[in-house]
């Protein structure tokens, strides 16, 4: 689909009140190490151009720091893979951001494991896609992935650097979910966070493997079962109908929605593309998300705060009044948003509604 022109909001003063900055999702370096079938980026090994530098990147900090004091991902590619990576960390930790990090594990030494935790990473988040080694490696296109992700984590908790396991479901895994669950535990993970797949970048090429609205709707609702069953924290990522699951369950059982509202397992909203939530490519593209691919302003060219408080696409997604279709009308479109992002690749329009949604709401409004 060509990516139409972005829409404009026709109520921007309406969307202030939704741009609290919490996260922001940096693509220090599009470089990896592996090859993995649903990679947003396509990365590869590089070189890739136009990084931004050191003193760029730490700029980029100074005018985050600005806006607010939101946790900085720090991801890929794989991040270890930029020479300069403990410098930024550092860097950002004296700021006081919250700094964490997205390697793949497979890289992790003793020695990188202490750089990180001195520079000030308070969590590491680490992709088991299988529950062994053949279909995590699969999933990750390089032999051997398994065993160095299980490897990494040992080293970084023996450094004293917590780390949550995240999970991309398809077809192919649906049914290894809870196992790979039970091995979270098992290593000592914090929290289990789950991904829904966007069929973005590589992930274009096996959007056969994406489950459907009703698989989608069946394993939200075990993720909710698992709630007081683990000593996990639970949060579900790409899948905004988590959000309406949480509380039509609640009510359902008499219970008062509870979930925790900060920290880094904050479970506030569902998409939070341009409203909580931004992602910055490695050349300085700021995006509402890595899965949605809208250039919101090039912080080389103008400041992070005016990208983040002043772009049409931002004050647009802050606006949920401009959701279409039966997003649009549904009662729970403050809470749940539907994936802009998936939005988009089904039909270019990023406020149309959400292609993988089985709920008809109940609002006519």
């Amino acid at each position: 689909m060509k990516p139409i022109e972005a829409n404009k909001t026709s109520h921007p003063h309406k969307g202030k009140d939704n741009s609290t900055l919490r996260l922001v999702a940096w693509e220090t370096t599009r470089n990896c190490n592996l090859s993995c079938i649903h990679c947003r980026a396509a990365a590869t090994q590089g070189p890739y151009s136009g990084e931004l530098d050191t003193e760029s990147s730490f700029r980029l900090l100074d005018q985050i720091a600005q806006v607010g004091q939101p946790i900085i991902i720090l991801t890929g590619g794989e991040p270890l893979l930029r020479q300069d990576i403990f410098e930024i960390s550092a860097y950002g930790t004296k700021k006081g951001l919250k700094m964490v990090m997205a390697p793949n594990g497979t890289m992790i030494t003793e020695s990188n494991a202490k750089q990180m935790a001195d520079a000030g990473i308070k969590r590491i988040s680490i992709s088991i896609d299988g529950a062994e080694k053949e279909s995590h490696d699969s999933f990750r296109g390089v032999k051997g992935a398994f065993e160095g992700a299980l490897r990494g984590i040992q080293l970084a908790k023996e450094a004293g650097i917590e780390f949550q396991v995240n999970t991309t479901i398809t077809k192919t895994n649906l049914d290894q979910i809870p196992k790979i669950q039970d091995l979270a535990i098992e290593l000592g993970a914090v929290a289990h966070h789950i991904f829904l797949l966007v069929p973005t970048g590589r992930g274009k090429y096996i959007v056969d493997q994406e489950i459907t609205a009703a698989e989608y709707e069946s394993t939200l609702n075990w993720f909710y079962d698992q709630r007081g069953k683990t000593p996990l924290q639970l949060k579900a990522t790409c899948a905004p109908h988590y959000y309406r699951i949480l509380r039509q369950r609640a009510k359902q059982e008499g219970k008062t929605v509870s979930y925790k509202t900060h920290g880094m397992d904050a479970v506030t909203r569902g998409c939070l593309g341009g409203t909580g939530f931004c992602f910055i490519s490695h050349t300085g593209i700021v995006q509402p998300c890595g899965f949605l691919d809208l250039n919101c302003g090039d912080v080389t060219k103008k400041s992070f705060g005016d990208i983040w408080n002043h772009s049409d696409v931002f004050l647009s997604l802050r606006n949920y009044d401009n959701l279409k279709g039966k997003c649009g009308k549904c009662e729970f479109k403050r809470v749940c948003g539907g994936c802009r992002a998936r939005a988009y690749e089904a039909t270019g329009d990023y406020l149309a509604e959400e292609p993988l949604c089985s709920y008809q709401p109940v609002s006519t409004k």
